[in-house]
């Protein structure tokens, strides 16, 4: 086994880092407006009972503290419907529903706001922006939106969008002359069978990921590099046998190996009809390939 290998093996089974470092809390203060009105305020008792004290880790927090919890559990809240459309987000309530402090509240907004899920305005205070308005091509929302309510449609959106970047990402790729990305795009081809020998489905998931991403990357094309979080996310969140990136199969490694191929030997053709074959290797499924909507 190569020593890359061996370091993204014994990388991928280390705990994930924490999002903000000490002393990071404080660079984004949260004015809150004086006098928000604050009827309607959301009823937390009404949400899940899992989301219940920050310091109560879901399996989502990733090892990310206090800040990165109570984000991920508000964006839960939010992108699930419980706290719906234009409803009042009150710091005080928030920092004593989740036993937090008040820094941990307004960062954590900060973040949110970010990402177009609220929005804090003088005199009218911190509310929840309606689905329009959010950055759906946020990482955090595209899983959010891949385990609440709208899972269906999250996934095949995403499967969507593979279809159409990836293919095209092959093709470009394969006219670059980039060694050392394609060195790399073979590597993580040789990480990805010595996974699935040794049945770690862990470290096969995270060199796919960075196949996927380098392949991106190296089609040249800046445009595209920006969405390749979104293939990043769509690998972490599929949830079904759909495309072949989905489960460690001997398809699925070939695939991905004639893809390598293709792009060594400046086939964009061949890189192409690859990728396509990688993204439907699972024709049991219905619709495998994205379809025209009914409108």
């Amino acid at each position: 086994m190569s020593t890359l290998a061996h370091t993204m093996m014994t990388a991928a089974r280390s705990a994930d880092s924490g999002l903000v470092g000490p002393g990071e809390l404080d660079r984004y203060p949260y004015a809150e407006a004086p006098g928000v009105d604050r009827v309607g305020v959301p009823s937390w008792d009404a949400a899940d009972p899992e989301l219940g004290r920050v310091g109560r880790r879901s399996a989502g927090s990733r090892g990310r503290g206090l800040h990165g919890q109570l984000v991920q559990q508000l964006g839960q809240m939010i992108v699930s419907g419980d706290l719906g459309a234009d409803r009042p987000l009150v710091p005080e309530e928030i920092g004593q529903r989740f036993e937090v402090s008040r820094t941990v509240v307004r960062e954590s907004l900060r973040v949110l706001e970010a990402k177009g899920l609220v929005s804090a305005r003088p005199n009218v205070g911190t509310r929840v922006r309606p689905v329009s308005d959010w950055n759906l091509l946020d990482p955090d929302i595209i899983e959010w939106r891949a385990f609440g309510p709208q899972r269906d449609d999250q996934r095949r959106e995403l499967s969507e969008l593979r279809w159409t970047i990836e293919p095209l990402a092959a093709r470009l790729a394969a006219g670059h002359g980039r060694e050392d990305v394609q060195q790399r795009i073979v590597d993580m081809v040789e990480i990805m069978g010595h996974a699935m020998s040794q049945g770690d489905a862990l470290t096969f998931s995270r060199a796919d990921a960075e196949f996927h991403s380098l392949l991106i990357q190296l089609a040249g094309n800046r445009m595209l590099e920006h969405l390749s979080g979104i293939v990043s996310s769509a690998l972490q969140v599929s949830g079904g046998p759909i495309t072949g990136c989905d489960r460690p199969t001997e398809a699925s490694l070939g695939h991905h190996a004639r893809i390598a191929d293709a792009l060594a030997a400046g086939d964009g053709a061949g890189a192409e009809a690859a990728m396509r074959q990688l993204l439907i290797v699972h024709p049991e499924v219905e619709r495998v390939v994205p379809a025209p909507r009914e409108h």
